[in-house]
């Protein structure tokens, strides 16, 4: 991902200058070749096409809301619906209902279910079709096994779009009687295909979720709690130029806020950011509502911010780093676009440390039976301590004093 200069026989370069150099030249070269402009638009995807047709509907004689209005407004909406008029909007167009912060949970899991179905139909057809090459049919195939999977009956399917990779969000536990959410938003590589694995998927966004619920309820069974796994963002595909710029991430961080929103308003939020995903959080981080109260960050790039302070939130920070994390090896800088500012689990950046005990590599934070996940639940669960370290952590040092 980055290249290295050499320097003059005569003189050696500062590692820093030398970084910096070449950060600034490949920004230039970039640039240059009009690889930072913004891609053409593509063709509008089904969710597209539904959000035209809604605009201009009614129901009852009464317009649709605007879908960007504030989840309460959208509540209201619905709340004077009877639940015919509700399904009717949930079957004329599911991917609206089922992408729709302040509809009613259930009407949003039934629309899912319904667009996840017509969505499994098109990619089943395609992959009978002819006239794609052999990779497209294997694609098209890959993508009707995925969407089975989320048909299953134990599936909440929160949010839904078929459009590009895919975007996903998946609800574990009673959101609605939940006393405390977490809320897991993964890193590069995040897309429908990736949502859940067969092989490393505690890896994968539904398994650390899944793996994070399990979690917290065997630590604390009395308290309340649900959580999510959360792909509905266009992550950067691959260590590629976007997973070194924060263009994916700003658009995360509105679709991320918007989320927030449309949750219950009487619980407790926690964010759980990986890799990539907590450029997103530290983007959200100074508009998130005030029932967000925990921010833990794992294998973190960086922020987008150089001390906790930056972030603008009342949100505790956490971070967590496993020893062996490759992502302990990057630039932790921001030059221009480039980089995402300090490493979260330093001690300049001022985050609370939580013990990776168990954890290996860059993947492996929700590893069941680890301390790591245990700790993550901690956090979740609302348990943690007020300061430094989560308690009976034995491999957890703090990196500033316990108060």
């Amino acid at each position: 991902m980055y290249a290295f200069v050499r320097s003059a026989p005569t003189r050696t370069a500062h590692p820093l200058r030398r970084v910096v150099l070449v950060l600034a030249v490949t920004f230039a070269v970039l640039v240059a070749a009009g690889w930072l402009v913004n891609a053409r638009a593509a063709e509008p995807g089904p969710l597209e096409r539904q959000l035209a047709l809604w605009t201009q509907a009614t129901i009852a004689d009464r317009p649709l809301p605007d879908p960007d209005a504030p989840a309460e407004r959208i509540a209201a909406f619905f709340a004077a619906l009877d639940p015919g008029q509700a399904r009717t909007l949930a079957d004329r167009y599911p991917l609206v209902v089922g992408n729709l912060p302040g509809a009613p949970l259930t009407l949003r899991y039934q629309a899912n279910r319904l667009a996840i179905e017509d969505a499994r139909a098109e990619e089943r057809r395609r992959a009978e079709d002819a006239r794609l090459s052999p990779e497209g049919q294997w694609e098209a195939g890959r993508r009707a096994n995925r969407l089975a999977s989320l048909l299953r009956e134990d599936r909440q399917i929160l949010a839904f779009d078929p459009s590009g990779r895919g975007r996903v969000a998946e609800v574990f536990g009673d959101l609605e009687a939940a006393d405390r959410v977490s809320l897991v938003v993964p890193g590069v590589n995040t897309d429908l295909l990736t949502f859940e694995r067969t092989e490393g998927r505690w890896s994968a966004p539904a398994g650390m979720a899944r793996a994070l619920y399990a979690e917290e309820r065997s630590r604390s069974p009395e308290t309340a709690t649900a959580t999510i796994a959360w792909a509905d963002y266009d992550a950067p595909r691959g260590l590629t130029m976007s997973a070194v710029t924060a263009g994916s991430a700003e658009t995360g961080a509105e679709r991320l806020l918007a989320t927030l929103r449309g949750l219950p308003d009487d619980a407790e939020l926690a964010l759980f950011c990986h890799s990539y995903g907590s450029v997103v959080c530290g983007l959200a981080a100074d508009e998130l509502p005030s029932s967000v109260t925990d921010i833990a960050v794992t294998g973190s790039p960086g922020m987008r911010a150089e001390r906790v302070d930056d972030l603008g939130t009342t949100a505790r920070v956490w971070a967590m780093r496993a020893e062996d994390d490759w992502i302990g090896g990057i630039p932790h800088l921001a030059i221009g676009p480039l980089g995402h500012g300090n490493d979260p689990s330093s001690p300049t950046f001022g985050a609370r440390p939580l013990g990776s005990g168990g954890a290996s590599g860059h993947d492996g934070y929700y590893l069941p039976g680890s301390a790591s996940l245990s700790n993550l639940a901690r956090v979740g669960n609302g348990t943690a301590a007020s300061a430094g370290c989560a308690p009976e952590a034995p491999d957890c040092a703090p990196l500033t004093p316990c108060g």
